[in-house]
């Protein structure tokens, strides 16, 4: 994928070679997801080179464009500087590129597994705010959302929830929304950079619980919406630190997605205390690290899984990685066969967990 992705960039292969490679790359893929225990599949993201910007730039009224740097300094290697500004009304357009890419993930798993869920992952609308209004300093609202600043949340929650709905008719019932914002608002130091430029990170949380709850509104019945939280991952490294605390009442308490995953690898995310804000949504605990390839010990795993009952049911609980393996399309440092071997230890931690 990577090499027809640099043939396609030189203009040596058409795009609808490129797609060829790619959903051969997925079909792969999906048998390998069932292979390893996995009981809901999904395309890797392998059409995108961001988990988030392919999906923001496809948005109508954005633009897609260079930067001078990354939005965030991760400890380490950094990402290709790019970003995406608001040049107009923010707005789901019907052929945006994700449609398809959903339909021809769909085609596969009717294709080599009829029947199997498919989990599909789409950025939260947090992130368009974060990264246009908040993170960049410089931010110009356009006319519209100079005059209304509620608008841009206004119509970020109507652009998402037609995405939900045009996701869902073609038939996906598991929907996840990735979302880092939190990230950012649990560390101190991001949280202080921010009040030294005058921005209340807790009225932007509430804004942003607001308008995704807005979109969840849209839900229907049979669908599961869950979250994503992590912070940072490219290169095996992350950009922020801080526990849940500053967060949990407004998003935990607040928020009504079916279940949270959250990043729990390292001490960087504090400790299970948070949970208390839960109700009644699944959590899935990142107790398994997706960044390096050493195998968790599963006593210590089922230790903390142990430990966060406290908080919350172990009916209520799950378990996963932190994050993927590849928020970008470098990829972390790991090998797929260390990939797959975390996968299995996940799957047999779970079924010894929660075997009745």
């Amino acid at each position: 994928v990577h090499a027809a992705r640099r043939k396609f960039e030189a203009g040596e292969i058409t795009r609808e070679e490129l797609t060829r490679v790619e959903d051969d790359a997925i079909r792969t893929l999906v048998k390998k997801e069932l292979d390893n225990g996995l009981t809901a599949v999904t395309d890797g993201e392998f059409r995108r080179a961001f988990w988030h910007l392919d999906f923001l730039a496809g948005l109508s009224g954005i633009r897609h464009v260079s930067a001078k740097a990354w939005s965030v300094h991760f400890e380490g290697h950094q990402p290709k500087a790019e970003t995406v500004v608001v040049e107009g009304k923010i707005g789901f357009p019907e052929d945006h590129p994700f449609l398809e890419a959903y339909d021809r993930l769909k085609a596969i798993v009717d294709e080599v597994a009829p029947g199997t869920p498919i989990k599909f992952t789409i950025p939260s609308p947090s992130m368009l705010h974060l990264i246009c209004a908040v993170r960049e300093e410089n931010y110009k609202p356009t006319e519209r959302y100079a005059a209304d600043p509620q608008a841009f949340f206004d119509d970020m929650a109507e652009a998402w929830g037609d995405a939900l709905l045009a996701l869902y008719k073609r038939g996906c019932r598991y929907l996840q929304l990735d979302d880092t914002s939190w990230g950012e608002f649990c560390s101190a130091e991001k949280r202080a950079a921010y009040a030294a430029r005058g921005i209340d990170v807790d009225a932007v949380g509430k804004k942003y619980v607001e308008c995704i709850n807005k979109v969840l509104a849209k839900k229907p019945a049979d669908m599961t919406v869950t979250m994503h939280i992590c912070r940072g991952n490219f290169r095996s490294t992350w950009f922020s630190s801080g526990g849940y605390e500053p967060v949990a009442e407004t998003l935990f308490g607040g928020c009504a997605v079916d279940g949270f995953f959250l990043e729990y690898d390292s001490e960087r995310a504090g400790t299970f205390e948070p949970l208390r804000f839960i109700k009644d949504q699944t959590v899935v605990l990142g107790l398994i690290t997706s960044k390096f390839p050493e195998l968790e010990d599963k006593a210590a795993v089922k230790a903390r899984i142990e430990e966060a009952t406290k908080y919350v049911p172990l009916a209520q609980l799950c378990l996963s990685p932190q994050c993927g393996f590849s928020s970008t399309e470098e990829g972390n440092l790991m090998t797929e066969d260390e990939e797959w071997a975390k996968v299995r230890l996940v799957r047999e931690i779970a079924d010894e967990v929660w075997k009745d």
